[in-house]
């Protein structure tokens, strides 16, 4: 097992990282189709996050040790960069949100109730405290290891381009059991798939820009992906909000991959352990 993850890291990585997530998925699966009678709390939703890194903490113990380690940590805590990464991270999805604020305004003929914010799928309301829920469930869980330990190890082996549809269409199959119960995904349907898949393989465009500009910082990446699913799981915005800021999503990255160096840096850790 331990030759045959040493040979595969990869593949190891996101076995480890379906089984993890899966894990939580399958159970929520069976209970909302009927196929349990277990009184499972959909809450655990939230856990399935940890998986991806989880994995990546788990295959880099066994693949790189302490060293290893030490070095995915100096990458999840990294904030010295080009302050123009850091800008975008922080205040990209803000911005959009708050323009869309007058217009909903303007159609609905009162300002949005930001209260809703602190609302979240089978949870308690937790006002303030629902952005800390998303930069480290969402965020950090998911980003230390897609970008953590995937998306390095696959653009050593590939551009940054293919790297990053490699590791979107996996992004994609690691969703597909929320469809089977997660009430944002039921309400959109299967007719909605392929806008999905053109949204999660923009976002993988843009977060590996974000991650090789920024010299590899997690930190930003989490941030941003944590803003992200603030603004765009919230009722607070209805339906304008999730669908502008997808639209910006997509259009940001069609403009990373047109320009003629659209990776910014293409960072590597010094040494992949």
């Amino acid at each position: 097992m331990m030759s045959l993850i040493g040979r595969y890291p990869l593949v190891a990585y996101f076995t480890f990282a379906f089984l993890f997530s899966w894990a939580v998925y399958v159970p929520l699966v069976f209970a909302h189709q009927g196929w349990t009678e277990a009184n499972i709390p959909y809450a655990i939703h939230y856990l399935a996050s940890f998986g991806p890194g989880l994995a990546s903490l788990l295959l880099t113990a066994i693949t790189a040790g302490s060293e290893g380690l030490r070095e995915l940590w100096s990458r999840i805590i990294r904030w010295k960069m080009d302050w123009k990464y850091a800008a975008f991270a922080v205040f990209s999805t803000i911005l959009v949100f708050a323009l869309c604020l007058p217009v909903m305004r303007l159609v609905n003929g009162e300002w949005p109730d930001l209260r809703l914010l602190g609302e979240v799928n089978y949870l308690p309301y937790l006002g303030i405290w629902v952005l800390p829920l998303w930069l480290f469930t969402f965020g950090f869980g998911e980003e230390i290891g897609w970008r953590g330990f995937a998306l390095p190890r696959l653009q050593k082996k590939m551009p940054a381009l293919p790297a990053t549809l490699v590791l979107g269409a996996l992004w994609i199959l690691w969703h597909v059991p929320t469809f089977f119960y997660h009430v944002t995904y039921t309400d959109m349907g299967w007719n909605m798939l392929p806008a999905f898949t053109i949204g999660v393989l923009s976002g993988a465009v843009l977060f590996t820009w974000l991650y090789n500009g920024s010299g590899g910082s997690l930190l930003m990446v989490a941030v941003w992906h944590g803003l992200f699913d603030l603004f765009t799981a919230s009722n607070a915005g209805l339906d304008l909000i999730p669908m502008v800021i997808s639209i910006a999503v997509i259009v940001w990255a069609v403009i990373v991959v047109a320009v003629r160096q659209p990776w910014g840096v293409r960072y590597q850790p010094k040494q992949i352990l």
